[in-house]
């Protein structure tokens, strides 16, 4: 039997005069708003890093102008006989940079890892705080420690490594003898300083990851490793990526631990047990006396900094951005 249909009407509204709709009006007007605040906001951080690099770029001049391309090209840096090159800092940034992504960043996954998947749940707080204490230790804390306590220590290793590896690049005999600053100490600090970013920023991530994609991947037999490598990973391809950046600006930038364990000596040289420069170490060491064109000059390196982080950031976007539409594809 089909019941008839309720001729129940629904209660009318009665409109109030001079009431506007939800979309209309004071609501249309905060969208506005709230839409021009946010364009406001991601167009200040253009702005302002834009004025950084017009302003840097304008003190720097006269040394661009002095110098011309062999600013980049040149290591010879001597004040004293007007001659300023910065392939020697750019050079040592960008090893003791890359010693610290080398030994921090499998740490830092590993410890990410380990903390979201593996670690019982009463041990990850300790871990964390523990994680964050590291991170929240000043940069000049680090460099003391470097050069009075772990700097000795390392260089009795470094006698023994050079030795072993004698004959082999980075790692051969040194030909100036052990020091404990050198670009190999620069690095180490610097990995044990960038580990807690790196490792915060991938543990939230790994944090991100589908809790059903997981238990999938373990329904369907896979061991936890096999989750971990085919399901968590992959999902968090960007994340790490990000973190991993992150720590190579923090390492890049890193002014008075690498200025204080890593040598002060502009030479580009093979061995990592050697003493070397940083482009931020050298501005810490000189710009309180530096005038003139050898000022412009110290500006010019913090210039050059500020485009090679750029420029790695934009690589690393590309990269990923690869990456991810692979990994779309093959889905598809």
């Amino acid at each position: 039997m089909i019941a008839p249909p309720s001729t129940t009407r629904p209660p009318e509204v009665v409109p109030v005069p001079g009431a506007k709709g939800p979309l209309q009006g004071g609501s249309r007007l905060a969208d506005r708003t709230f839409r021009g605040l946010c364009l406001a906001s991601g167009l200040l951080v253009l702005v302002v890093l834009g004025l950084i690099l017009v302003s840097t770029s304008n003190e720097a001049m006269p040394a661009f102008r002095q110098e011309g391309l062999r600013f980049l090209t040149s290591s010879t840096w001597d004040p004293a006989g007007g001659h300023f090159g910065a392939l020697a800092f750019i050079y040592g940034t960008l090893v003791v940079s890359a010693v610290a992504l080398v030994i921090a960043v499998p740490v830092s996954i590993g410890l990410a890892l380990f903390i979201s998947e593996l670690a019982p749940a009463r041990l990850r707080t300790p871990v964390v705080y523990l994680i964050d204490l590291l991170a929240a230790i000043p940069s000049v804390v680090y460099g003391l420690w470097g050069i009075l306590v772990f700097g000795p220590e390392i260089a009795k290793l470094y006698e023994r490594a050079s030795s072993a590896f004698d004959g082999i690049p980075l790692l051969g005999t040194v030909v100036h003898g052990s020091s404990q600053k050198s670009f190999m100490t620069a690095g180490i600090i610097l990995a044990v300083m960038i580990t807690p970013i790196v490792t915060s920023i991938s543990r939230e991530v790994f944090n991100t990851v589908p809790r059903d994609q997981k238990e999938a991947a373990l329904g369907l037999g896979a061991t936890r490793f096999e989750m971990i490598r085919g399901a968590v990973l992959p999902y968090s391809r960007t994340g790490l990526v990000g973190a991993v950046m992150l720590g190579l600006g923090r390492a890049m930038g890193e002014t008075i631990a690498v200025a204080l364990v890593i040598g002060s000596a502009p030479a580009i040289r093979a061995q990592l047990f050697e003493p070397g420069d940083a482009m931020a170490a050298v501005v810490a060491n000189q710009f309180g006396e530096a005038t003139g064109t050898h000022r412009a000059a110290l500006i010019g390196l913090g210039v050059v900094l500020f485009l090679m982080t750029v420029i790695v950031n934009l690589v690393a976007r590309r990269v990923t951005s690869r990456a991810d539409r692979r990994l779309a594809g093959g889905k598809r």
